[in-house]
């Protein structure tokens, strides 16, 4: 018991050498005969500070007034005095005599004067330091004198600290003022009547300019009588002197000096220095009614600490005035105090999303390590939140933030909370989060891009918001270089081709053919010849002129690089020509452009006539402030939905679109399933669109090839406005029917499963036969018919004639007719 005692009042270690803490160089001045370290943990190497005293033995006065002043701080709490970690006596040999020393270990602190020195503060900004300073020691200063005795379990009476000065005055890394020096630190005896020694115990350790007039007699009798805080009002005064002069109070009459004590400030100041005790200003009243302290430092502190208090109407005032009001507060003060404030009550939910605008511009002017340890972590944290409004501030401040969290963060922590927009029921959010994969998607993983980000760009595609669906096609253009090869052969000229192409609104078109010029360096001579510029030159006779001028810039292009490709082949230059041409110059800036596409273009009264009935308020303002749709005067009000509209879509290209479902929806089951490693997801086997249009002549002779040896099916027949043409047409220009029939000849239902795999293939199809599918819905035919199969393949080997016709096209074509006609003759008679 009693051992356990002596490390209470003695200290809590064992001894110097099992101190958990390095010591490291002293600061040149301390309270007292104290000695202030720096210092690191040994354990992670957290900066510290260490106050050491010694004495030539244990029973030195020094040594005694040290050990209550290690009692003391480690008994009082308070967020304005010295944090107390730790503390240990330990006895070392020096020469033939013993010297014992005391360790304290605190929260890491600089002197005062050290400090104010370094901060090199002039004019207004370091008046309202000072005030805000003062504010933190006289608080500090008011809990012993005043709020102690609430404290019963610790103290029975009210404390009396005996010599606030400069030197018992230390600053944190946050630029908080805090009291220390606890050695005096004495319990307030004056409603016991039978005292008569000395009070202070330890007074003799106060410098005789720092006493008052009644400590300096020893008149114990009248300091009893005395308010408690007579003393230390005095000691508050000595501080403001030494604060305001610049100078260490060196004798009593210097007091009288008033010419460096700010005039807001003056008659308060009489008041602490009062010669009469009774008379003196108590520390808790110059907090409520001094003029000094009421400057926009302090308030803005204090109103970050009882943020909790504050309803939101005055949080949403205080944090939107917040960084104006940044600008005019001293730059260390906002970076090392407010800074930690504002993060930590973000993160903890007691900030609204406007306090974000200010954490990213009060922290815009902190170095790269200092950004990365003060405000990225917490907008980490921040990504997880389920406020709404937070989300949204998150995503329209990427850009200042992005380019500096790392791909992991991204790939890990980010984008799983902000891939949740995506299917977000706000078109607003939906587009913001759609903006953001514009910084984003670099750092992201070909995993991640592959698996989740391509799945819902696909949905954005058929989105119904227009300038959702213009922005998803200049990502992909964007993103294009940080695809994989094969992703890029399955998505881009799909995504550009069938969906942007072919969209109702011609901004959403303009786009499509920006991207494929911007990502022409991807694509090989065929795939330009039979799957970009046949799609591209049916948009120069779009019915609007900014699609049609670009459709006839991205021709030519397309044109050149086709030109090159045989100017390879003619010289024999056969391996360059095979694998691949390159882009032309002048559309390698694909970053500017998708830039100036996201921000510069798009206003509200342009999109007010596309816009969904179901948009809600907040997409106008996002179309307006960040909206990437092409300006364009020639807009007409269309209806957007989900799904691709094919009346509508007549009405406004020349080649009618197929549904809006095909090619980029199946890709969410290829990404789920064999993306990766199966090759049958619609991407690879893409069939070469063939010639939209043919001659009359040249179909009057198919027909007259085909139509004795193929009789029309019912169904065919239901699903195309002339049945006899549909079928011989499917049947002569059908080139991939090779391709199918070796695929199919080992099992008959792997025909219908291929298909089915690869919808970009029918969508290649030619365009007379994009109906289909709205005519299919009123068609009698049965459920497992394949419509596009049977244009693909040639007629025999359809596999969806009755039972009946499928044995009689076993037979010779003369004996069939033959038999039919004997048969026919024979029934007659």
């Amino acid at each position: 018991m009693l051992k356990f005692l002596k490390g209470v009042v003695a200290g809590s270690g064992a001894g110097l050498k099992d101190l958990p803490y390095n010591i490291g160089e002293p600061y040149s001045s301390a309270w007292g005969s104290w000695v202030h370290h720096r210092g690191t943990s040994k354990d992670d190497g957290a900066p510290v500070s260490i106050f050491s005293l010694s004495g030539s033995n244990a029973n030195d006065g020094h040594l005694v007034a040290g050990r209550n002043g290690v009692k003391r701080l480690r008994t009082v709490r308070h967020p304005n005095i010295l944090s107390f970690l730790h503390s240990t006596e330990a006895e070392t040999l020096d020469g033939n005599s013993t010297k014992v020393t005391i360790y304290i270990v605190t929260e890491p602190v600089m002197p005062l004067a050290e400090k104010i020195k370094e901060l090199g503060l002039e004019g207004s900004q370091r008046d309202e330091y000072f005030a805000w300073g003062l504010h933190r020691i006289a608080k500090a200063v008011s809990f012993l004198n005043n709020d102690c005795k609430l404290l019963r379990i610790m103290f029975s009476v009210l404390q009396v600290h005996g010599n606030v000065c400069m030197a018992s005055v230390v600053v944190t890394q946050t630029l908080d003022w805090k009291l220390h020096a606890f050695d005096v630190l004495s319990e307030f005896d004056g409603n016991n009547e039978a005292s008569t020694g000395p009070m202070l115990q330890y007074e003799w350790l106060i410098g005789s300019q720092y006493k008052p007039m009644e400590l300096s007699k020893s008149d114990w009798s009248a300091i009893r009588k005395s308010p408690p805080w007579a003393i230390d009002s005095w000691g508050l005064g000595c501080l403001i002197y030494e604060l305001f002069s610049g100078l260490k109070l060196s004798r009593t009459e210097e007091l009288r000096n008033t010419a460096s004590i700010p005039k807001s400030l003056l008659q308060d100041y009489q008041r602490l220095l009062s010669s009469m005790p009774s008379r003196r200003l108590n520390s808790s009243k110059i907090l409520e009614n001094s003029e000094y302290f009421q400057n926009k430092l302090v308030e803005t502190i204090q109103f970050m600490e009882i943020l909790n208090l504050k309803d939101s109407v005055e949080k949403d005032n205080f944090f939107r005035k917040l960084p104006n009001l940044a600008d005019q507060l001293p730059r260390q003060i906002v970076q090392k105090k407010l800074l930690p404030l504002l993060a930590s009550a973000l993160e903890f939910g007691s900030a609204t999303a406007p306090a974000l605008t200010a954490l990213l511009k009060m922290g815009s002017c902190l170095s790269a390590e200092e950004y990365g340890l003060k405000i990225l972590p917490t907008i980490v944290k921040l990504f997880a939140s389920n406020d709404r409004a937070i989300r949204v501030g998150l995503l329209q401040h990427i850009e200042q933030y992005g380019e500096s969290l790392s791909a992991q963060i991204v790939d890990e922590q980010v984008y799983p909370h902000v891939a949740n927009g995506f299917s977000d029921t706000s078109a607003f959010l939906r587009e913001l989060t759609l903006k953001s994969m514009l910084v984003l998607a670099p750092k992201l993983s070909q995993r991640t891009i592959a698996g989740s980000l391509l799945k819902f760009l696909s949905k954005l595609q058929v989105d119904e918001e227009p300038a959702i669906r213009t922005n998803t096609t200049i990502l992909l253009g964007n993103i294009a270089s940080h695809l994989n090869d094969g992703t890029r052969k399955r998505v881009l000229i799909n995504a550009f081709t069938v969906r942007a192409l072919r969209d109702t609104f011609s901004p959403a078109r303009g786009a499509g053919i920006m991207a494929l010029s911007a990502t022409s360096s991807y694509y090989d001579a065929t795939e330009i010849a039979t799957r970009i510029l046949p799609n591209v030159v049916v948009l120069t006779i779009d019915p609007d002129s900014d699609v049609r001028s670009k459709a006839f810039e991205a021709v030519e292009q397309f044109l050149h690089l086709v030109k090159q490709y045989h100017e390879k082949t003619t010289s024999g230059d056969a391996t360059s020509a095979g694998i691949g041409i390159s882009s032309i110059p002048g559309n390698a800036s694909l970053l500017g452009w998708a830039m100036s596409s996201l921000t510069l273009k798009g206003k509200p009264s342009e999109q007010s006539s596309i816009t969904s009935s179901s948009t809600t308020a907040p997409l106008a303002s996002s179309i307006s402030n960040t909206s990437s749709v092409t300006n364009d005067a020639s807009i007409t009000p269309v209806r957007v939905t989900s799904r691709t509209d094919l009346t509508d879509l007549a009405d406004e290209l020349p080649p009618p679109s197929p549904t809006s479902t095909d090619g980029w929806g199946e890709l969410e089951n290829g990404i789920n399933g064999d993306l990766e490693s199966d090759t049958k997801d619609g991407w690879d086997d893409i069939e070469p669109l063939e010639d939209p249009k043919q001659s009359a002549a040249l179909a009057n002779i198919q027909a007259a090839q085909k139509r004795p040896v193929s009789l029309p099916k019912p169904q065919v027949s239901n699903s195309r406005p002339k049945s006899t043409d549909g079928d011989l047409w499917g049947s002569s220009v059908a080139d991939p029917a090779p391709k199918s029939t070796s695929r199919n000849s080992n099992l008959k239902t792997s025909r219908v499963v291929e298909e089915e795999d690869d919808p970009w293939g029918a969508i290649a199809a030619p365009v007379p036969k994009s109906s289909s599918k709205a005519m299919n819905l009123k068609g009698s035919g049965s459920a497992d018919d394949d419509l596009w199969a049977s244009i693909a393949a040639p007629a025999p080997t359809t596999g969806h004639k009755p039972s009946v016709g499928r044995g009689r096209g076993n037979k010779a074509a003369a004996p069939r007719l033959g038999a039919q006609r004997i048969n026919r003759t024979s029934s007659g008679v």
